[in-house]
Parts: structure tokens; C-alpha cells; sequence
């Protein structure tokens, strides 16, 4: 039983590997360790379940150790969400118990887990399969509880072995994140293949904003490489516009002119939202839509997220749009300076400052 699990298992693996190997220029031996900790989860779980169903042979025995199970992974999902007291926003954030369940998800592409979870779950998963084991083999009620030593010994270990803090149970893989530059233009090793598409939109990008701010523009494009705990603020440099293939599809997608207007967006109104949070900040876009649409010299507000707005919203954003034009150049760039100056801060509303508000 265990062998055909791993067996199937397996071959999903190489056949998820193929398509991988097939499309990206970038590969790495770090679905090694969590592919053979999936392995062997599976292995013990089997082995496990065929020692409870030897020591309690009962009609019931297998459904109970189903619910039993979910009930386990449901308190597992509970114990991940937390309140941050600063902002309030609830948030989920790894903890012991939970890292003693073997499906994890790293929510950024450049994480990964660090070798103590690893360990951790390596010896928790061992003793649950000699536990397993065990009572499948032996028939005397005292030998049976005996055979539970193992398990609660490896969960025990376990629990030490693993790091107390979050940012030591998800670590930045630190060769997918290297980066890969043509000249002021950066990715992350990951999306390498595509750094020939982004350089000369990327490039076409920091001469516009550099006509617009003058000395206040970035002066390179990169891709975010920092690992932030959900629900925390972003923070964003002036002299480095950081942009993130997660939060924004389009970068990994458009080519010319549509993938420099999606950069320019993303480097003068940054999002602000706190992370893992798929909010939209209709200030922010209604901000890009307008400064988009100034340096390209466009008739209407230009912005891949303007079919968010709703037609009230809309209708705002050509007010402030076609007042906004009108202005003279010097007032205009004065007004997309303040701005900038303040979304990168993440301080003010964008759309106000660019509607004559307060900077």
C-alpha cells in the first residue's frame, strides 16, 4: 500500500517536473526535500492507518480516522490566523503545530522552507510510520500503547527542531532571488526569461518618469526580492521602482508599450495595501490611470486596472483627467511630484494631490 502511494505519487512529480524543465530557464534541486517529505507523509499515513485499522478492526474505524483527520487540519488552519494589532487585519502566519502537517504553502515564489522544517517534519513523519508500524504488528494491548512511544517522542523532537519564528520557517531562496540585470533593469533569476522582453519597455519607463520628476525618478526597475509577513505595510524606495510579477499579471504578459505604461503605473503609485491582501485601492488606480495616460500622451486615462472602477469612479477620474490636462506643465509636473512623493511614503490620497488636494 505504501509503495503504490509513493509510486503515484511519483510519477506526478516527474511528470509536473517535465513541464517545468519544459518552460522556464530556471531549475533547481529545491523540490527535492519537499517532494520526499510528501513521499514519506504518505508512506506513514498508510502505514499508520493500516496499524489503527489491525488494533481496531471496526466498520467504523476507517471513516472515524477520516473525520478525525479534517478535524485535525481544520485546527491546524485555525492556529495559523492571527490578529495583527497595529492594522487589524487578520492574517495567517506559520506556527509550530502547524508546520507539523506536511502541506505547506509558501506564498511567494522566491520562499522556500528552511532546512530545520525540514528535519522537523522528517522525524515526526519517521516516528508515525514506526508507530504505524508497530501496531500492525503486534497484538498485546500493553505492547500497543507502547508502540505509541514513537509517534509522541518524533512530534516531540519535531516541535523543538522547529524555528519559533516565521521568518525562519519560510527563508528566501537566495538563488531564485538573485538578480539578473540589463543595466538599470532586474529580475529575480526565477523570471530571467523575462528580462529581454522587459529591458527596453523597462528602459523606455525611467526616461519617462525622469522627464516628469527630474531629479526625484527612479533611476532603476527591479523585482522585488523581500519577503514581508502577511498584513504588513509594504515599503517602497524612491531611487529603486520595485515591481512584483504576483500582483501584477500583466507584467508577465505584455510586450512594448502596454508592459512600460504597466511599469510606470506600478513605479509612481505603488500599492500600499497591506500584504497577502487582494484589495484594490481605487485612489491607486485612478492615480496610475491618469499618470499613465499624461506620459503617453494618451487621449483617456490609461491603466490595465481601470475596468475596476465603476462608473461613478469613472466618471471622477476624467474629471480630474481632463482638469489635470488643462494645467499648465510646471503645474502638472509639480502635482505628479507631490504625488509620487507621497505613494511611495504610502502617506496621502494620489488622486487628490492630483486633483490639487493637499500633498
Amino acid at each position: 500500500m505504501a509503495i503504490t502511494l509513493v509510486s503515484a505519487f511519483t510519477v506526478l512529480v516527474l511528470v509536473g517536473g517535465v513541464q517545468v524543465v519544459a518552460r522556464t530557464e530556471y531549475t533547481h534541486l529545491g523540490w527535492l526535500p519537499i517532494s520526499l517529505v510528501g513521499a514519506l507523509a504518505l508512506a506513514a499515513g498508510a502505514v499508520l492507518g493500516m496499524g489503527v485499522g489491525r488494533t481496531l478492526p471496526a466498520v467504523l474505524t476507517p471513516p472515524a480516522l477520516a473525520v478525525s483527520a479534517l478535524a485535525c487540519m481544520q485546527l491546524v488552519y485555525i492556529s495559523l490566523t492571527k490578529v495583527d494589532a497595529s492594522t487589524g487585519f487578520t492574517m495567517q502566519e506559520p506556527n509550530r503545530l502547524s508546520l507539523l502537517s506536511p502541506a505547506q504553502e509558501a506564498r511567494d515564489v522566491l520562499l522556500t522552507l528552511s532546512t530545520s522544517v525540514h528535519a522537523g517534519q522528517m522525524i515526526w513523519l519517521l516516528g508515525m510510520t514506526a508507530t504505524g508500524f508497530a501496531l500492525l504488528v503486534t497484538k498485546r494491548l500493553r505492547n500497543r500503547l507502547i508502540a505509541l512511544t514513537p509517534i509522541l517522542v518524533g512530534a516531540a523532537i519535531a516541535l523543538c527542531v522547529f524555528p519559533s519564528d516565521p521568518h525562519r520557517m519560510y527563508v528566501v531562496d537566495k538563488a531564485a532571488a538573485h538578480l539578473v540585470c540589463d543595466g538599470p533593469i532586474c529580475v529575480t533569476r526565477t523570471h530571467q526569461a523575462r528580462l529581454d522582453a522587459m529591458a527596453g519597455p523597462g528602459k523606455d519607463a525611467l526616461r519617462r518618469m525622469r522627464g516628469a520628476l527630474g531629479e526625484y525618478a527612479p533611476v532603476s526597475v527591479r523585482e522585488d526580492t523581500a519577503a514581508w509577513p502577511d498584513g504588513s505595510t509594504p515599503r517602497w524606495s524612491r531611487r529603486i521602482a520595485l515591481f512584483d510579477f504576483a500582483s501584477d499579471d500583466t507584467l508577465l504578459t505584455a510586450e512594448g508599450e502596454e508592459l512600460s505604461k504597466a511599469l510606470v503605473g506600478d513605479s509612481l503609485v505603488p500599492n500600499c495595501s497591506p500584504r497577502a491582501w487582494a484589495s484594490v485601492n481605487v485612489s491607486d488606480i485612478s492615480a496610475q490611470s491618469i499618470v499613465v495616460g499624461w506620459l503617453f500622451n494618451d487621449l483617456e486615462p490609461s491603466s490595465s486596472d481601470i475596468a475596476y472602477l465603476s462608473k461613478d469612479q469613472l466618471g471622477k477620474v476624467r474629471r480630474v483627467w481632463s482638469e489635470f490636462k488643462d494645467l499648465p506643465s510646471a503645474e502638472q509636473r509639480t502635482r505628479v511630484r507631490a504625488m509620487y512623493l507621497g505613494a511611495v511614503a504610502c502617506k496621502g490620497d494620489p488622486l487628490a494631490v492630483l486633483d490639487g488636494g493637499p500633498a
